[in-house]
C-alpha cells in the first residue's frame, strides 16, 4: 500500500477504539479525516472537536466532498461492518482504495521499530502499559491503545515515530498483517470460535503470528504456553518473574528476576494478578529495548491504567464500586481473584452483561461457573454487537445455569434501584457492550444514596 499521494483517509466504523486511535493519528499529520459510524459516542465527540468529519447514517449523500476523489482518498473499514454497507459498496464499486484497520496498522508501523501485544486476554493494558513506560523513558514512541489510558486521556501516545506499540488482534486474524521487531503472547484461551470454528486453528493463528516477527527480533511468551520464546510469569522459574510481592497501601511492590539480574522495588497499584503479569510483560519488553531500571521503577509507578479495566468510580469505607471490560470467562476469573484479594471479607454484587449470542453460547458452562463465585449476580440482556439472535441463547437460560441462590435477571430501566437494594459493600459492573454507557448513571445512583 502507498500512501504517499493521499490527503485525505475515510475511516467506516470510526467510532471503534481502534479505529478512533488511527484516526487521531492522520489528524495530527494533518490529513483530512472523517468517517462514518452508527452511534453517536463519547470518541466521536472527540474526533469532532478535532474537526473530524462525521455522520451517522449510512448515506452516501452524507459523505464529505474531500472524500470522493479515488486518486487521494484512502478508505477504512473494520470487520465489524456488514457487507451489504451502502458507503462501502459505493467505495468499492467506485475504484477507491479499500482496506482494513489492520491493513493500515501494518503500514504504518512497518517503517518504525515495532512492539506487538497480541493474546486472548490482557492486551489493552499491556499495550498501555509499555507504551507509557517508553515514553516515560523519553523515547519517540506512537502506541495505539484498544483503551482510553488514564494517564493521557486517550487511546494514543503520539511522542515521535522512531517506536511504535500496537495491540496484535487476533480477531479475524488481523495480526497476521503486522511484522514487530518485538511482540509478546500473553494468553491463548479459546474466543471468537465463530471466527475460528474451534480451539486448535485458534492456536494455530497465534503460531502463524509468532513467525511475522522480523530476522532478529524477539518473542516473549506467558510461561506454560505451547510456543517458544524468552518466558515470563509471577514467582516461577521464567526468564522474566515477579519475585518478593507484597501488598502495600493497596499497591503491588516487588522485585523482577531477569535472565542477568535482580531488578528491585517496583511499584504498580492495579489491583490482580492477572495486570501484575501484564506489567511484567511490558517491564520486560522495555529492559529487552534497552531502557533503565530507575525511570522504569518510576513509569511503572506513575502508571494509572485504563478507563474500564478495573476503573474504580466509587471507593469509600463503606462502598466500592468498579467497573471493568471483562466479557470472557477467564476474564471475569481474573476481576473475582482481585477484588476478593482486596476486598477479602466484603459482600460483592457482580452486575454482568453479556457479550455476543455466540460467545454467550460456546462458553455459557464457563461464564455460569465464574460468575457462581461472586455472592450476588445480577444478568442483563445479551448484547448482541454484530449479530443477530440464536435461538434458545438468552439471558434467562444463562442464568438457569448459574449455581448461586442470589441471582436474577435486571432491565437497565430497574438497574440502579436492584443495586441499590442489595447493600453489597463491593458492586462490580462487567462487560464490553454497552453497559459502559450506565456507569455514570450507577456512579450518581450510588454516591446520592450513600
Amino acid at each position: 500500500m502507498n500512501i504517499e499521494h493521499t490527503n485525505s483517509v475515510y475511516f467506516i466504523g470510526i467510532g471503534g477504539i481502534g479505529m478512533s486511535a488511527l484516526a487521531r493519528y492522520f489528524v495530527a499529520k494533518g490529513f483530512n479525516v472523517g468517517g462514518y459510524d452508527k452511534t453517536k459516542t463519547d470518541l466521536t465527540d472527540t474526533l469532532e472537536d478535532l474537526g473530524v468529519s462525521i455522520h451517522f447514517d449510512d448515506d452516501v449523500t452524507h459523505i464529505d466532498n474531500r472524500f470522493l476523489d479515488a486518486e487521494t482518498t484512502l478508505v477504512v473499514y473494520t470487520p465489524a461492518i456488514p457487507k451489504s454497507h451502502s458507503e462501502l459498496n459505493y467505495f468499492r464499486s467506485n475504484q477507491f482504495k479499500v482496506i482494513k484497520r489492520s491493513e493500515l496498522l501494518g503500514e504504518v508501523t512497518r517503517q518504525t521499530f515495532c512492539l506487538a501485544v497480541a493474546g486472548t486476554h490482557g492486551k489493552t493494558t499491556t499495550t498501555s502499559i509499555l507504551g507509557h513506560l517508553l515514553n516515560v523513558c523519553n523515547v519517540e514512541v506512537t502506541a495505539f491503545l484498544g483503551g482510553i489510558s488514564e494517564n493521557y486521556n486517550s487511546n494514543l501516545i503520539l511522542n515521535g515515530t522512531e517506536v511504535t506499540v500496537v495491540e496484535a488482534d487476533e480477531f479475524d486474524r488481523s495480526f497476521l498483517t503486522l511484522s514487530p521487531d518485538f511482540a509478546c503472547i500473553t494468553s491463548m484461551d479459546a474466543d471468537h470460535l465463530d471466527i475460528y470454528g474451534d480451539a486448535s486453528e485458534l492456536v494455530k493463528s497465534f503460531e502463524d503470528f509468532s513467525k511475522k516477527i522480523k530476522p532478529n527480533g524477539k518473542l516473549f511468551v506467558k510461561n506454560g504456553l505451547p510456543i517458544k520464546g524468552i518466558t515470563y510469569g509471577i514467582e516461577d522459574d521464567s526468564d522474566y518473574s515477579v519475585k518478593n510481592i507484597k501488598i502495600i497501601n493497596g499497591s503491588y511492590v516487588f522485585d523482577v528476576k531477569t535472565p542477568n539480574t535482580l531488578l528491585e522495588n517496583f511499584k504498580f497499584s492495579l489491583p490482580g494478578r492477572h495486570n501484575l503479569s501484564n506489567a511484567l510483560i511490558a517491564l520486560a519488553m522495555s529492559v529487552e529495548y534497552g531502557l533503565p531500571h530507575p525511570q522504569l521503577a518510576k513509569g511503572l509507578a506513575s502508571y494509572k491504567g485504563v478507563k474500564r479495566r478495573f476503573t474504580y468510580h466509587v471507593k469509600t469505607d463503606n462502598l466500592v464500586y468498579i467497573d471493568d471490560y471483562a466479557h470472557h470467562p477467564e476474564e471475569i476469573n481474573a476481576v473475582h481473584q482481585a477484588v476478593r484479594e482486596m476486598y477479602p471479607d466484603k459482600k460483592v454484587l457482580a452486575v454482568f452483561q453479556p457479550h455476543l449470542f455466540s460467545r454467550t453460547q460456546d462458553f455459557a458452562n464457563e461464564f455460569a461457573e465464574s460468575l457462581s463465585q461472586f455472592d450476588t449476580v445480577f444478568l442483563l440482556d445479551i448484547y448482541p454487537a454484530r449479530e443477530l439472535p440464536i435461538d434458545g441463547v438468552n439471558s434467562e437460560w444463562l442464568l438457569d445455569k448459574i449455581e448461586n441462590k442470589n441471582k436474577k435477571l435486571v432491565q437497565k430501566s430497574e438497574l440502579i434501584e436492584a443495586i441499590k437494594s442489595e447493600n453489597a459493600s463491593v458492586v462490580l459492573t462487567i462487560g464490553a457492550g454497552d453497559i459502559g454507557e450506565e456507569v455514570k448513571h450507577i456512579k450518581k445512583g450510588l454516591s446520592l444514596a450513600s
